[in-house]
């Protein structure tokens, strides 16, 4: 049977705020809260403005990956293409990663919902795209990308994400949910 949604329960209370830390991306705050449960915790919450990730279909049935090094993360990382929220809408933000890193544009785009990547820490939210009807635009990485494109099968990205071949969190959910969009796999 599938979990249903419990009926709303009470938030925690901010009591007192402080910023630790504000850079370029991410802002840190130590926040002293009551919990649901009355209990008193200081947390050191960090937020950051959100992203956006595509998992990029073409008519093959094969998705578009990119080999990227990732310094926090030790090396190398096998993602869907994604970028961070600017301003502009998540699927604005979608579409223009998209172009930006793969170098396509897509005419039949899915939400594939939205998650939160480590919801004890951080505030980020990112949200998820199926894009399809693919063609081919200019490419403009940011300097500081290095990745290399791939093509794969729909399926082989689906078992490698499923058998842990693939770290990268919001590219494993993305790819689970895309397959299962289109009726692969469950």
């Amino acid at each position: 049977m599938p979990l249903s949604k419990p009926p709303s329960k009470p938030l925690g209370v901010v009591l007192a705020q402080q910023r630790l830390y504000s850079g370029r991306v991410i802002d840190l705050d130590l926040v002293e809260v009551d919990l649901p449960n009355a209990h008193r915790a200081s947390l050191e919450i960090i937020s950051h403005p959100g992203g956006a990730a595509v998992v990029a279909l073409n008519e093959r049935q094969e998705v578009c990956l990119l080999y990227q090094y990732r310094h926090a993360a030790g090396g190398w990382l096998w993602e869907v293409p994604a970028g961070k929220l600017d301003g502009t809408p998540p699927e604005a933000t979608a579409r223009r990663e998209l172009a930006e890193e793969a170098g396509l544009a897509a005419t039949e785009w899915r939400s594939l919902g939205a998650i939160v990547s480590s919801p004890g820490v951080f505030k980020e939210v990112v949200y998820l795209y199926l894009a399809q009807g693919l063609s081919a635009v200019p490419a403009h990485p940011e300097p500081s990308e290095v990745y290399e494109i791939a093509w794969v099968s729909l399926s082989e990205a689906l078992k490698q994400a499923l058998s842990g071949e693939f770290s990268d969190a919001k590219s494993v959910i993305a790819l689970c949910r895309a397959a299962y969009c289109v009726g692969l796999g469950f």
